[in-house]
């Protein structure tokens, strides 16, 4: 049985020939977007700030069973990140993305603490 693998995937862009109702929209719903709030969520947590420069970013993540899952999260990455920019109708450019495999990343002090706790009530 194999163990389930924690993948974080980046997907990184610049926004694109926006109007000035998009801009206006982006820039109203700035505080929800902040890069301080940024996250790993499945759905994607978008972040920028348009008030400083036009670029974007995505934090996804995602899990699979083997090392080359993570091509696989990754490509599901992109789509939905382009798919969340296309139906606003927000042009954008340059989408590069990055994924980490959080699996052989070693444990920090509080992730350690709790598997000792969740060991103990076992």
């Amino acid at each position: 049985m194999s163990a389930t693998r924690t993948f974080r995937i980046t997907v990184r862009g610049s926004f694109d020939g926006l109007t000035d109702d998009q801009t206006a929209e982006l820039l109203a719903a700035a505080p929800e977007h902040d890069m301080l709030r940024a996250e790993f969520t499945a759905e994607g947590h978008l972040s920028y700030d348009l008030a400083a420069r036009p670029f974007f970013t995505f934090r996804f993540v995602d899990t699979g069973e083997a090392e080359e899952d993570i091509l696989d999260a990754t490509a599901r990455a992109e789509l939905a990140a382009e798919s969340r920019l296309a139906e606003r109708g927000y042009g954008f450019r340059q989408l590069r993305s990055r994924a980490q495999d959080m699996s052989p990343a070693p444990l920090g002090k509080r992730q350690r603490r709790e598997a000792a706790r969740a060991g103990a009530q076992t």
